[in-house]
């Protein structure tokens, strides 16, 4: 692995540039197909699968950030490294995102983890492949989490699971992005939310009561009226506190990669010093001095260093031993 050579040193930079970056998947050579899974009773999931012709070498799942998609720009770029190398790539959208709204009536959350366990264990029951979990930010939050709920069980079912750029502690990272130099991301999440919560409300106006949706103008707020009450949490404290995946590690026994870059604008970097994570053998963390918040474009080509990197992970999980990844960066 050649050394990381961030192409923007200022995290902010390299945040929006990390979206902005355009990425394709080779239409004509791994073709998307849409694949619908009932993951629970009113509920279906849409994932974009890519594969190259043949037997593949595994089953690679994606799980995108908050407000993002199947097509947000760091899992399509994943999807086209992936094809290349011979696995088949799963670009799951969370419920009601990707312009999926008419497949549910819930909204969905940072914990939600039903959906990607029902999409992995039908996926199981037909394949004798390995299956590998990659998530990104909030997708990260929901493939860890995941991770400790199946505790031991989670070797069986999973051969590898990656977590990027992670808000492991969902309060500590909404203070985080509730501080000044973060207004421009939190604005873009919650008109994002708003809007989504309002396509909601007409629909199921007396599921979807507005109270206050013109006056939310955090994240934090949001989640207070909206995501913990739709889902039985309470207040926003008490949802962060129970589905941060923060306080499942501990249970993790499927070998696990973090990647977080430490100048994340949106991520304290202290939260990753938790003895959750030290203290559990199936975890390493790989820290990134630069990158910002799954940003991590390299100064020259090829750009997607991310998408090196887990590939390097990945050869090592299928092939059952130890990575060989060794972190420099300039």
């Amino acid at each position: 692995m050649r050394p990381f050579q961030p192409y923007f040193r200022n995290p902010h930079l390299a945040t929006i540039a990390g979206n902005f970056w355009r990425r394709a998947v080779d239409q004509q050579r791994f073709p998307t197909r849409e694949v619908l899974y009932d993951t629970e009773p009113g509920t279906r999931v849409l994932v974009h699968e890519n594969r190259p012709p043949g037997e593949v070498r595994g089953e690679v799942f994606m799980h995108h950030g908050l407000e993002g998609s199947s097509r947000s720009g760091y899992m399509v770029s994943l999807a086209q490294a992936l094809c290349e190398a011979g696995y088949a790539a799963h670009r799951i959208n969370m419920r009601g995102c990707g312009g999926t709204e008419h497949l549910t009536s819930t909204l969905y959350h940072s914990g939600l983890t039903q959906d990607v366990r029902a999409i992995l264990t039908e996926t199981r029951a037909r394949t004798a492949a390995p299956l590998f979990l990659i998530g990104f930010s909030l997708g990260g939050n929901v493939a860890l989490k995941l991770a400790g709920e199946l505790g031991e069980a989670g070797p069986d079912l999973l051969a590898g699971v990656a977590a990027v750029s992670t808000p492991i502690d969902l309060h500590e990272c909404v203070r985080r992005l509730g501080a000044r130099e973060n207004w421009i991301y939190e604005q873009r999440f919650v008109r994002s939310l708003r809007a989504r919560y309002f396509r909601r409300h007409q629909a199921q106006p007396h599921r979807f009561p507005l109270d206050g949706l013109h006056r939310t103008r955090t994240v934090f707020e949001f989640d207070d009226r909206f995501t913990a009450k739709a889902f039985g949490f309470g207040d926003a404290p008490n949802y962060y506190r129970t589905q941060s995946a923060l306080g499942f590690l501990g249970r993790i026994r499927v070998e696990t990669l973090l990647i977080q870059a430490e100048d994340d604008p949106l991520i304290p970097f202290a939260i990753y010093r938790h003895p959750a994570i030290s203290g559990n053998p199936a975890l390493r963390l790989l820290p990134v001095p630069h990158g910002g918040h799954l940003g991590f474009i390299a100064r020259r080509r090829p750009r997607f260093w991310l998408d090196q990197i887990l590939m390097e992970w990945l050869e090592a999980r299928r092939n059952n031993r130890p990575s060989a990844i060794v972190l420099q960066s300039e």
